[in-house]
Parts: C-alpha cells; sequence; structure tokens
C-alpha cells in the first residue's frame, strides 16, 4: 500500500472497500495531477507477527507511469531543479522519520517511508508512505525500487536484504555492512575492539556457567544485554549478585535471545557526540553533549557539555575513530561513558539522527537531519556550531495511560509555550504509554543557567520571571568594601539599562579559594562579562582573567598613596595571553558601559538602549552649547 500526500500523488483502491477488507489481489491506481497515469497491483501479506493489526501489501507489478520518461529527460539535461532531484527513501516513519522529512520539505527535497502503521508520525509529512514492514524482505525490495538512495531511521531492518539489494546496485547510506553491525550489539562491541576503541569489558554468554563465570570475571553488579532488538531501556537487566543471575536472564527472554554481558561501569556522565560524514568522506562533528536518562531513556540533553576542553577533545577523538571503523555516509551518533577517572569509554553507535541530537534543529547552523540528508545526497555538510550559547532538549515521555497520559502531556506542552526560547515538538502519536516518547521541548539561550531555570520554570508550573529576568549577566567584584563606594557607579549605570546584574566581595589576596570558585563557576551561572575593582597591586581582575575565558574588564581604584596609577599600571600590564580591559582611574561607570556595549551586540533591545542614550548624550551637549551661544559665558557661570 501507498499513500501519497495530495497533490503530489495518490493511491486510490478500484473498489471502496476498507484497506483491511481488501483480499486476495488487489488493483489501485496512481492518480497524478493530469489524471489516472499507472497503476500498481497489490496483493495482501499477513503480518501476524507485528505488533499492531495494519497489513502489509506487497507491489506484484512494474509501476507503469510516465515517470520513466520524466527520468530520461532529466538524465539528459544538466540543470537540477532545486537541492537535489534524487528521491530519498527512510525505512521507518518513527519521530526520526518525521523531522527528517521536516527538514527534507524545507529543501524539496523528496523522502519517501515504509512503514507498517498509516498513521505513523512521518506519514503526513512524507511525499509517499509505503504501508509495509521495514524488516520485510520482499516489502523492501519493492520500496527501493522507486528511491534514488536508500537510508533508515530504526536499525531494526532486513540488514540480508540490504546487502543483497547493494549487490544489484542500489544505492544504501550508511552501508549495509554498517546496519549489520550495529543490529547486534555484541557483533558491535567486537567491531570496535578490533578497532581499538575504548570499551567496557564484556563477554557473550550462553549458558549459566557462562554468565556466572562473568560474575566472577567481572564483579558484581553486572550489567546483562540483549544482542539484539534493544534500545530506550529494553534488553538491559542488572545482576547485583550472583543469586540474581537468572532472574536478569529470565527478564531478557533467556539466553535463546542472545545475551552478553558488559562489565559495571561507574561513570560520572553520559556523553554524546553526534557525527557527520558525506559521501566524499569528509567528517564533521557536532558539540559534545552530556545525556540524563529516566530508567534507561534519554530524559534529557544539555548542549553544551559541562566537561573539561580536554574530555570534549578526547570525546570526538573516539567518535571519529569509532564511526570511522564504519562504512557509508549519514550522521551517526556515538554514546559514551565518561568515568571518574576521566577515562572516556564508547556504549554504543546509532548510524541514523538521534535523541540526543534533537537540540540542533533550534541549537545549531545545521540540524542533524538536514545533515544526513546533506551527507547521503552527497551535497557538502553544513556547519555543526552552534548559534546559541546554551540549549537544553527535554523528552515528554508518557506519564500515564489513554487520556490521562495526553492530558499530562499537553499541559508540558501548554507551559513550554510560554517560555522564552523554548520550541514544542509533538510526534502526533496516536497512543501513548508509559515512557514512550511522544514528543520533546528544545530551550535555548545565553547560558546554560538560562535554559535550566526555564526549563525548571516550565515542569513547576512557575513564570519565568522570577528565575530568567533575574538572572545576572554581568558580576561586578571588588576586593575589599571600601572599593564600593567607586563600583557603585557600575551598579547604576547597569540598573539604569535593565541590565540583571551581583555584586560581591572577592579578595585575591585574603580570600584565594573563593576567587577560585567564583571564577570557575561564573559562566555555568549565566555570567557573561565580569567587572573587576581593584586598588593598589591589583591582582584581582587578571587572577580572575587567568581562570575564566570570561571577559574581564579592570577598574583601576583611586589609592591615597599614588592616585590610582600604580593600580592602573598593574592592570595593563598582565601577561601575554591573559587580557583584561580597563578604563579611567576610579571609572567604574565607563567599564559598565563598555560591558554593555558587549551585551548588545547579541540583544537587540539592549543595543536600541546604547543607541538612545548615545542620542541623549548628543542632545545634552546639543543643548548646552545652544545656552552658551545664546546667554554668553559670563551669565553661562553665573545663572
Amino acid at each position: 500500500m501507498l499513500l501519497g500526500s495530495a497533490p503530489l500523488s495518490t493511491f486510490v483502491p478500484s473498489s471502496n472497500r476498507h484497506l483491511s477488507d481488501l483480499g486476495g489481489h488487489s488493483l489501485f491506481f496512481l492518480i497524478g495531477r493530469t489524471g489516472a497515469v499507472g497503476r500498481i497491483r497489490l496483493r495482501q501479506q499477513s503480518m501476524a507477527s507485528s505488533p499492531s493489526l495494519t497489513r502489509s501489501f506487497r507491489l506484484q507489478a512494474t509501476m507503469q507511469t510516465d515517470n520513466h520518461v520524466s527520468s530520461s529527460q532529466r538524465d539528459e539535461c544538466s540543470t537540477i531543479h532545486g537541492v537535489s532531484r534524487t528521491i530519498v527513501g527512510v525505512l521507518g516513519g518513527g519521530q526520526l522519520g518525521r523531522m527528517l522529512c521536516q527538514a527534507a520539505n524545507i529543501m524539496s527535497v523528496k523522502v519517501m517511508i515504509l512503514d507498517p502503521l498509516e498513521n505513523c508520525p512521518a506519514s503526513p509529512l512524507s511525499y509517499q508512505h509505503f504501508v509495509g514492514r521495514f524488516d520485510d524482505g520482499d516489502a523492501v525490495r519493492e520500496f527501493a525500487k522507486r528511491c534514488g538512495v536508500l537510508t533508515i531511521e530504526i536499525e531494526h531492518v532486513d540488514a540480508v536484504t540490504l546487502e543483497k539489494l547493494e549487490q544489484q546496485g542500489v544505492d544504501i547510506q550508511p552501508k549495509p555492512s554498517t546496519i549489520r553491525i550495529i543490529q547486534d550489539k555484541y557483533i558491535q562491541k567486537v567491531h570496535f575492539s578490533q578497532h581499538g576503541i575504548p570499551l567496557p569489558d564484556f563477554i557473550k554468554i550462553d549458558n549459566l556457567e557462562g554468565a556466572e563465570k562473568a560474575g566472577e570475571l567481572f564483579g558484581y553488579p553486572l550489567m546483562v544485554k540483549s544482542r539484539r532488538h534493544a534500545y530506550d531501556g529494553r534488553g538491559n537487566a542488572v545482576a547485583d549478585c550472583k543469586e540474581k543471575l537468572t532472574s536478569a536472564i529470565g527478564a531478557l527472554g533467556g539466553y535463546e535471545c542472545g545475551l552478553y554481558v558488559e562489565k559495571w561501569t561507574s561513570f560520572a556522565k553520559e556523553l554524546s557526540v553526534i557525527v557527520a560524514r558525506g559521501r566524499d568522506g569528509s567528517v564533521l562533528c557536532y558539540p559534545v553533549v552530556e545525556t540524563i536518562h529516566k530508567e534507561n531513556i534519554c530524559h534529557i540533553v544539555e548542549a553544551p557539555a559541562d566537561v573539561p576542553e580536554t574530555i570534549k577533545k578526547l570525546s570526538i577523538d573516539v567518535a571519529t575513530r569509532a564511526v570511522g571503523s564504519l562504512a557509508g555516509a549519514g550522521v551517526f551518533a556515538v554514546e559514551l561513558f565518561l568515568t571518574h577517572n576521566g577515562q572516556v569509554l564508547l556504549n554504543e553507535v546509532a548510524p541514523r539522527p538521534h535523541n540526543s541530537g534533537h537540540h540542533t534543529i533550534e541549537s545549531c547552523y545545521t540540524s542533524q537531519y538536514e545533515q544526513h540528508l546533506r551527507a547521503i545526497l552527497g551535497l557538502p555538510l553544513g556547519n555543526t556550531s552552534m548559534k546559541v550559547s546554551a540549549a537544553i532538549m527535554y523528552n515528554i515521555l508518557g506519564e500515564d495511560e489513554g487520556e490521562q497520559g495526553f492530558h499530562l502531556a499537553h499541559q508540558i506542552m501548554r507551559r513550554a509555550l510560554s517560555i522564552p526560547g523554548a520550541s514544542v515538538h509533538w510526534y502526533d502519536k496516536p497512543e501513548i504509554r508509559k515512557l514512550r516518547k511522544m514528543g520533546h521541548v528544545t530551550i535555548v539561550g545565553p547560558s546554560k543557567s538560562y535554559v535550566k531555570n526555564n526549563l525548571r520554570s516550565m515542569l513547576d508550573g512557575e513564570t519565568t520571571e522570577s528565575h530568567v529576568s533575574d538572572t545576572p549577566q554581568v558580576s561586578i567584584i571588588m576586593g575589599s568594601d571600601s572599593d564600593l563606594p567607586t563600583m557603585k557607579d557600575a551598579a547604576e549605570i547597569f540598573r539604569n539599562f535593565h541590565v540583571p546584574f551581583e555584586m560581591t566581595i572577592v579578595s585575591a589576596h585574603r580570600t584565594p579559594e573563593r576567587m577560585y570558585s567564583f571564577a570557575l563557576s561564573a559562566k555555568e551561572r549565566g555570567i557573561r562579562i565580569i567587572i573587576a575593582g581593584a586598588g593598589g597591586a591589583a591582582h584581582l581582575p587578571g587572577m580572575v582573567a587567568s581562570l575564566t575565558p570570561l571577559p574581564v574588564i579592570g577598574v583601576p581604584i583611586r589609592t591615597s598613596s599614588l592616585d590610582g596609577f600604580d593600580s592602573l599600571l598593574s592592570i595593563v600590564q598582565m601577561p601575554k595571553g591573559i587580557p583584561v580591559a580597563t578604563v579611567a582611574i576610579g571609572n567604574a561607570a565607563n567599564a559598565a558601559l563598555l560591558a554593555i556595549r558587549i551585551l548588545a551586540t547579541s540583544d537587540d533591545e539592549l543595543w536600541e538602549r546604547v543607541k538612545n542614550y548615545q542620542e541623549e548624550l548628543k542632545d545634552t551637549v546639543l543643548k548646552k552649547a545652544e545656552k552658551l551661544e545664546g546667554e554668553g559665558w559670563e551669565r553661562y557661570l553665573n545663572p
């Protein structure tokens, strides 16, 4: 069966019977813009093993349309009308397929999907929808005939058929050999181990004796995993001790289902890297993100990950080496463990767009979905950089069954729509179950604390004003309260410009631990600029600048001994690589205005306030000039 979205094309049965009533051979007509231009004969095929009641229809005859002629005409013409004339076929029509279709529609790239559910999430947005099982070899073969390139949004496909199709010349990305490796998680582990990728220790088990030996080798708790069809928390079981091995193995269906054991990894964080590889072998990586799970299901993704730069580089190195060992173009999600001793271990790889990359739709210049299309179509890869400072993705998981579950999900989305920087994605699944992925919300903003506060507001049902409007963007610090009469001028400027700020005392000499903690946590707290007042030796601005990449503006404090020149010279004599800006001695107001100008480059409203301030300064000067010229200098000085 093929479902099309008008006005592109639709398939109409030759009788008015519902599809589920069709028996034997059925004739369908392809309706185009100029009427009936071809026909397809379908034969009903039972799908008793499918979890749904949907039936699959196998295409029995070649589709006879005017496509052959138009295809030949296109081949003779070197001009491509649009981004690509290639029709992309996707095996699977879930939420990943839906978002692939969304990205494709922006570029007018035609995407056809093969999925057993008539009302699957991707169906309404696809160019055409073939109703059929993506693990059914016959359905996949017929589907492939109508696509220029075949790809997947789920690994649980018929890899054997794909390998045969590839041998017959069908273009499949990523390569079927990659899909076959990834499908079996034990084979996946063996593959990456052979390529020198760091992994937790693992071993295959076939019986209780083997499981017990694994327990003796690795210790407890012990992670037991299914080799196939394991995702979103399914296929994992933990045995806390030898006595619980049998129950853990039974929970996964027994040894005949194919099991392996993995040494328990005590990790500090779970990380993920989306890697894109083009047909030409070019590789680009998205920023490393942290994933937070709920009952083994991805629940929250924070971008970028709050880890040291060395860990980010190590994560990208592991991810690129892992993807480099696999064949084909597309995007690959590499899930990683960060251990407490700083190791980065590979958990698993998905050869497709991934939950940990949803945020890229709003936060990056090129989303993972557009990138996947670019890669498999042979187009140039897009910029993977983030266009915002921070993003957080929250999966809307089913909290209850039926209507109550939909009601709870709706409440979350309704609150999200009032959150600045939030985007709601609803997958339009017809049924809701506990912990089923129903949609997601991505929140972007200028800092990690900003997006976290907004997420908290969304979940708590509070207004964002109490959390967000007061989130300081600038920190005013000084070594002593004796500096406050000078530094208060900066506070007054920020208050007049409605820029949230914080003010505190941090001594480089008397509270070095506090200074260290302050500087390292500033960006995480949403601070974007630091203004540091210092007198005498004036070490505070330079020491803080050496601890954080944030811009630091030093304010030389006027002292009784050298009138502030010692402070000024100290601040401007920072060593190479530790920049500190400064202004006139004692002029904290100018320091604040400089900070405001920096912030205004990424804030249109603040930019307008700065322009108005400059106009006010101009008007003030012109009024004084007019008064002086009109009254003369003597009267001007003695009104």
